[in-house]
């Protein structure tokens, strides 16, 4: 496995947190030890490596209506790479709702050239050698694994997803499908927008009070006049504690793709600069 030597006090962090780079050349993604131990290969991408013009080797893995396809097929076997063995990629097209499709066999049709039909957030498969992919530019992507099981799940949530609690109907799906019980699962929060940096408006720290009840004001940090930043980290961590996760088994990265565009890509640093953005892959599957 290509790892990369903690050389830097943000590594020393990233480790103190359960995570660790994976590398090979310009290529780098972030992997979880909690999943690796539970027997489940996971990484989150970065932006580096890649060939797509956004603005030059770029590592973008989705958005088929702003790259050429063949750019993100080659970004995608590129990243895969970092790897061990050959996976098939699930991925879905992802509409801020609370949907959760099951992969049940690896002989369903792969996504179609333009971008994965199948509309969901989240994914989940007790199938070996399948990689659940969810794609974010500053939303939060969850990797969950229950080793007594062998299921696992990839959600995306943004704020739409977090306040409608997609990572608690990701568990119950779980449930339902492979008897999993959430205190024997672990799950990992990849990097996304954080506290520092993730503005909102008044709409949506209302939408957060009506569906978190108690507690839901401790997430924002007022700015100016009906405005507030929000913990989204924090928020699915809370939402995973109440489904019944236990608290050491869930492992948050300490990494802002709004303050690190150097590593990330970020829809709300980039898209009003550039017109467009690239998007991240967070992917998790079962040795």
């Amino acid at each position: 496995m290509p790892t990369e030597t903690i050389n830097s006090p943000a590594d020393l962090e990233l480790e103190r947190a359960g995570f660790y780079w994976r590398a090979r050349g310009d290529l780098r993604a972030l992997s979880s030890r909690a999943l690796d131990e539970a027997g489940f290969a996971n990484a989150f991408s970065t932006r580096a490596g890649g060939v797509s013009p956004f603005p030059e080797n770029d590592l973008n893995l989705a958005g088929f209506d702003e790259d050429a396809a063949e750019n993100i097929h080659e970004n995608r076997r590129r990243f895969l790479s970092l790897l061990e063995g050959d996976w098939k990629l699930e991925a879905c097209w992802q509409v801020h709702g609370t949907q959760v499709r099951v992969a049940r066999s690896t002989e369903e049709p792969a996504p179609d050239a333009v971008g994965e039909s199948e509309r969901c957030d989240a994914l989940t498969t007790d199938l070996r050698r399948v990689l659940l992919g969810v794609k974010t530019a500053d939303c939060v992507p969850v990797l969950l694994g229950d080793a007594p099981t062998g299921a696992c799940a990839a959600v995306h949530a943004g704020w739409r997803g977090t306040s409608r609690s997609i990572v608690a109907r990701a568990l119950e799906r779980m449930k339902d499908e492979y008897g999993t019980r959430a205190q024997d699962v672990v799950a990992s929060v990849g990097p996304a927008a954080l506290s520092c940096c993730y503005e909102v408006g008044a709409e949506v720290c209302e939408v957060f009070k009506e569906n978190f009840a108690a507690g839901a004001d401790s997430l924002f940090t007022p700015t100016r006049d009906g405005h507030a930043l929000v913990d989204l980290h924090e928020a699915n961590r809370r939402q995973l504690v109440a489904a019944g996760v236990r608290a050491e088994n869930i492992t948050l990265a300490p990494l802002c793709t709004m303050c690190r565009t150097d590593l990330f890509f970020s829809y709300r640093r980039e898209k009003k600069v550039h017109g467009r953005t690239g998007r991240l892959l967070g992917v998790v599957g079962r040795r």
